[in-house]
C-alpha cells in the first residue's frame, strides 16, 4: 500500500490526506473514513442486477491494512457504513463480525449518514459508538453532510467528490479527490462500488487528487 500521503493544516492541527482515501490526525491516533456504503453490491444483487461479489470483503481489507499500517487506535466513519437494510446479509454480517474481531481494542465512531438512518444502527455487536452529526472531537467536527460549524473544522463524506483531468490528445480521467476550504475537509468515498460527485473548484477551495500518492491541483 502507498505511504505518498499530503501533510496539510487545518484547524491548528497537522491532518495526513491518504491514497487510501481517508484521513490520519497522528496527534491522536485517529483515522477518518467516509461512504463504505457496505452490503451495496448485495443490495442490487438482490434486487436482480448482475453487478459482481466481493466489495465489502475488499473494502474491509483496505481499511484493516489502513488501520495496521498507521496502528490507529480510533475510527471515525463519517456517515454512509452500510448502503441499506437489504445490505444486512449472512455474508455481510459475518465480514464485519470478523473484521471487528481483528481489532477488538479499537474505538470506532459511527457518524449517522442518511443511508444509516434508512438501514439502522450496526449491530450491538459490533461495538461502535454511533452519534449524530455534528460530532465534536477537539477542534475538529465529524459530520457526514458538507456543512459549516462554528469554532470548528467539519470533516464530512456524502457527495463523493471526484476531479476530471485531461491530458494530451484529448485523454480524461475522473479520479477521487479531497476539498479544504476554511469551513471544511470533504472525503473522497472509501467504498469501492460508489459514484462520484465532479467538483468544480470554488474560490478559497484546494483540491487534493488521489491516485497512487495525493497531489495538490495548482
Amino acid at each position: 500500500m502507498s505511504t505518498r500521503h499530503l501533510s496539510v493544516q487545518a484547524a491548528g492541527e497537522t491532518l495526513w490526506l491518504l491514497p487510501g482515501r481517508a484521513v490520519w490526525w497522528p496527534a491522536r491516533r485517529t483515522l477518518f473514513i467516509a461512504d463504505l456504503h457496505l452490503g451495496k453490491a448485495a443490495t442490487f444483487r438482490q434486487g436482480g442486477q448482475p453487478v459482481p461479489a466481493g466489495t465489502t470483503r475488499g473494502n474491509l481489507d483496505r481499511l484493516e491494512a489502513l488501520l495496521r499500517e498507521h496502528a490507529a487506535e480510533s475510527l471515525v466513519v463519517l456517515g454512509d457504513f452500510v448502503h441499506a437494510p437489504e445490505a444486512l446479509t449472512a455474508s455481510v454480517l459475518g465480514s464485519l463480525a470478523a473484521w471487528r474481531a481483528a481489532f477488538p481494542t479499537l474505538h470506532v465512531t459511527l457518524v449517522r449518514g442518511n443511508h444509516d438512518r434508512r438501514a439502522g444502527d450496526p449491530p450491538a455487536s459490533l461495538g461502535l459508538a454511533v452519534v449524530d452529526e455534528p460530532f465534536s472531537i477537539g477542534p475538529l467536527a465529524a459530520c457526514h453532510h458538507p456543512q459549516a460549524v462554528p469554532g470548528a473544522l467539519a470533516l464530512a463524506g456524502h457527495v463523493h467528490p471526484v476531479v476530471r483531468l485531461y491530458g494530451r490528445g484529448r485523454d480524461r480521467l475522473r479520479l477521487p479527490c479531497f476539498l479544504l476550504d476554511a469551513q471544511q475537509l470533504l472525503l473522497p468515498a472509501f467504498g469501492e462500488f460508489t459514484g462520484g460527485w465532479e467538483v468544480a473548484r470554488e474560490e478559497g477551495q484546494q483540491v487534493f487528487v488521489v491516485g497512487d500518492g495525493v497531489w495538490k491541483l495548482p
